[in-house]
């Protein structure tokens, strides 16, 4: 027997379980207690080890690794057992994710509770990503056991889509159909790329610097994983993430972190004139190139997208939740989780999210539930009725200072490609020039990728409902700045007419919406 170090409470547990108090050196701190640190497991073939006291919740590895049990203790893996019990839906084929397992782990057999139903193992603890913990505790070497993180990638066994699969929370079959769920190897490999290209150097950019098994693989790049995101002992943030998703602070927000980037034009470079990642500088409002004449109060935001009425930003739409049932007899078909990150993703006839980005922006072809279960949208016919709107009219003012005709995504001298920039290219092509001056023309072709629909693959892209006031107002001080600094005719009438009517139209009062509601 050795003296163990543990926390009072669990001391005091022990006295009254052996009905006297040991004589002890004591303290307002610590107690000794001659005890082992870890109990015999109950499946002692697997080598689990499982709770030391499962009435509080103390982990074996919790005995030594406090700091990490005390973040454990605050997630839902904690209270996994009591979520599944309290679930009218329990099945016994549940348990084995809702407890210390096989699951998750390099276990390849029964293990654990899918073992031995013992209360030790009730909830999803340690063990279940690092392995069977008893060699360890013994001195005798690390068996199965595999220090943190035991795995960042998704692919083979051992990982966080063992348990998060399946139609009932199919995170890890969501997570593999979205961008998240791939990398692209050149800028995955480039040091000024790859922190947000490469699930590995994300993690050290954020100061994470954990073991994992592929971590010092060789060209071993990592999508975005699910360990990148969340952290798997646990946060101060909601569903154990690394950052806040509620935060306006792009050093705070977990999407910002890597979804704002080149957010305005810079000279010197031919990359300055093009947009990369502007996503929450979008939604905030902050992004674009500012012409003469550009009308946006710059202490307001266009719209309820980045505002309180969406406190969650980024991901309050981009990541929506809802159960799929069988409109005729109501049963459950299908639980999407939102990690295919779609806001308004396609659907197949069942109403289940597809991994399918082509579908026509309808009603019927795509899930706005993220736009009506708010209260924003009255109904998934006014929310697609709003953003086509939106697209065609972005649309409209963006032909008008560049047609990517040959879709090159370079402006190319006209007729090879058409509007305002095609012309100053064919006259004036000077002004395209990588100095460190940037012109009213790669101004306006920075707001064009920055803004219109499906002109600029790195663009927003998204239609204009990040904040389509903040790029109507863009493009229309564009479209002015360019016919007054190359002498450019006018543009078509319905042009004309749509940049004489208020920013926004007869709703523009309604919808503006002070930005010191969530920049606080």
């Amino acid at each position: 027997m050795r003296p163990m170090l543990i926390s009072r409470p669990l001391a005091r547990s022990f006295a009254l379980g052996a009905g006297f108090l040991l004589a002890a050196c004591t303290s307002e701190q610590i107690v000794f207690v001659p005890r082992e640190p870890f109990n015999p497991p109950p499946d002692a073939a697997s080598g689990f080890l499982g709770y030391y006291d499962a009435d509080t919740k103390q982990t074996t590895c919790g005995n030594c690794h406090v700091d990490y049990q005390a973040r454990w203790v605050e997630t839902r893996h904690a209270g996994a057992w009591a979520t599944l019990q309290a679930n009218p839906g329990n099945q016994q084929l549940c348990e084995g994710c809702h407890s210390v397992s096989e699951n998750g782990n390099a276990v390849d057999q029964a293990a654990g509770y899918n073992a031995v139903a013992d209360p030790a193992y009730h909830d999803v603890q340690c063990e279940n990503c690092h392995g069977p913990g008893l060699e360890h505790v013994e001195g005798v070497g690390q068996g199965m056991l595999v220090r943190p993180l035991a795995k960042l990638s998704m692919t083979g066994d051992a990982n966080c889509g063992e348990c998060h699969s399946g139609t009932h929370h199919p995170f890890a079959e969501e997570w593999g159909a979205s961008a998240h769920g791939g990398f692209i190897e050149s800028p995955a490999s480039r040091s000024g790329c790859n922190s947000c290209h490469d699930g590995r150097a994300t993690l050290l950019a954020w100061g994470v610097d954990h073991n994992y098994i592929e971590r010092e693989v060789a060209g071993g790049y990592q999508p975005v994983t699910c360990a990148v995101c969340h952290d798997p002992h646990g946060s101060n943030n909601s569903a154990q993430l690394r950052w806040a998703i509620d935060s306006p602070d792009p050093e705070l927000n977990l999407c910002m972190k890597c979804h704002l980037r080149r957010v305005e034009p810079a000279g010197g470079s031919t990359h300055g004139t093009s947009p990369h990642a502007p996503q929450g500088a979008v939604l905030m409002g902050i992004a674009g190139y500012r012409p003469a004449g550009f009308e946006y109060e710059e202490d307001r935001i266009f719209g309820t997208h980045a505002t309180d009425r969406n406190p969650k930003l980024c991901a309050g739409c981009h990541v929506g939740r809802f159960e799929v049932t069988d409109p005729e007899s109501g049963n459950f078909l299908f639980q999407a989780t939102g990690h295919l990150f779609r806001p308004i993703p396609c659907v197949d006839a069942q109403g289940i999210p597809t991994a399918d980005e082509d579908c026509a922006y309808s009603a019927a072809a795509r899930s706005w539930r993220t736009c009506t279960t708010a209260g924003c949208h009255a109904s998934a016919e006014v929310a697609a009725t709003l953003f086509n709107g939106a697209r065609d009219g972005l649309e409209m003012l963006a032909d008008v200072i560049w047609m990517d005709l040959d879709e090159d995504e370079a402006v190319d001298p006209a007729p090879t490609d058409g509007g305002y920039l095609a012309t100053v290219m064919a006259n004036q092509p000077e002004q395209f020039d990588p100095d460190a001056v940037v012109s009213a023309a790669e101004g306006a072709l920075f707001n064009a990728k920055l803004c219109g629909p499906g002109v600029y693959a790195n663009g927003d892209k998204s239609n204009g409902t990040h904040n389509v006031f903040l790029c109507e107002a863009l493009l229309r001080a564009n479209i002015n700045e360019l016919q007054a600094t190359y002498g450019l005719p006018a543009p078509p009438p319905a042009v004309q007419a749509r940049l004489r009517q208020p920013l926004g139209g007869a709703n523009a009062a309604a919808v503006q919406v002070s930005r010191s509601s969530i920049w606080k």
